[in-house]
Parts: structure tokens; C-alpha cells; sequence
């Protein structure tokens, strides 16, 4: 599957919101980071062209940092970074209480948005862009170094 074949395959009732989500991740991710598919969502990677080592449980696999993913009931985004670094993931709750009216629907690494509800795209933005290639590549060799 392509992203474009996922994209197709998008209800119509969120196609808009999952696009505008999508846009802003691709204007604010640092370089470095590609878009692919990968466990069956859009995902952002670093290459293997950049980080020849890969994802530790399947080295094949480019190291994954960021999905997008549309799913039964809401557009799901994983962050990594946020599951890996608490001064982010603190900033990003804190950040989103401030902005957001309503309770943030959130897992380790998921952030969950409802179809049809206000969707914070400029803090979405903002997370993206404070984690660069580098950045990411030492914060995960670090996890994985303990």
C-alpha cells in the first residue's frame, strides 16, 4: 500500500481533518524524516540512508518516530518522542490543556482526536518540529543503552 492508496481509503466525514493533520506534520517535521507506510499507517522514519541500523526489533525496518493513522473511531497520532522523553511528552499536556477546551485523549505514544473536534494543528506544528534527526537517533540509542 501506498500513502496515497491509504489516503483513499479515508471516511470521507474525516478526510479533511486527517489532510490538515497530515500537512502539518510534513511542514514542521525536521529534514531528515520520510514519509512511508508502516504498520499499516502513514508513518515518518528515519532511513536507513541515516540511520543504516534500523528499528532494533527488525533492523529490515527503518527507525520509526511519528504515525498518523486513521482508526475505527478517531485519527490517531503516535509520537515516539513523547513516549521516550517526559520533558516533551510534560510540555505537550501542559501545552495542550492550555489551548484545547476538553480532556485530552492520550496513551503513551497515542493522541487520540475525535472525528469532527477541534483539532490543535499549530501545537500539532510545534511537537513536530522540536525533535530533529539527530535528536531522535540519540534518544532512542539512549533507551536502548540502558
Amino acid at each position: 500500500m501506498t500513502v496515497d492508496e491509504y489516503i483513499a481509503n479515508i471516511p470521507a466525514d474525516r478526510l479533511d481533518q486527517f489532510q490538515s493533520i497530515r500537512a502539518v506534520i510534513k511542514q514542521n517535521l525536521p529534514a531528515g524524516f520520510e514519509e512511508c507506510i508502516g504498520y499499516g499507517m502513514i508513518g515518518y522514519v528515519v532511513p536507513h540512508a541515516i540511520y543504516p541500523n534500523g528499528y532494533h526489533c527488525d533492523p529490515k525496518l527503518p527507525l520509526p518516530f511519528l504515525s498518523l493513522a486513521s482508526q475505527k473511531n478517531s485519527i490517531n497520532l503516535y509520537h515516539m518522542g513523547i513516549y521516550m522523553n517526559p520533558e516533551l511528552l510534560n510540555w505537550f499536556v501542559e501545552s495542550y490543556s492550555q489551548q484545547v477546551k476538553g480532556k485530552l485523549d492520550m496513551g503513551k505514544s497515542c493522541i487520540r482526536f475525535k472525528p469532527q473536534k477541534e483539532i490543535p494543528l499549530a501545537l500539532i506544528g510545534e511537537l513536530c518540529s522540536k525533535v530533529s534527526v539527530a535528536d531522535w537517533i540519540s534518544i532512542y540509542e539512549k533507551q536502548l543503552n540502558r
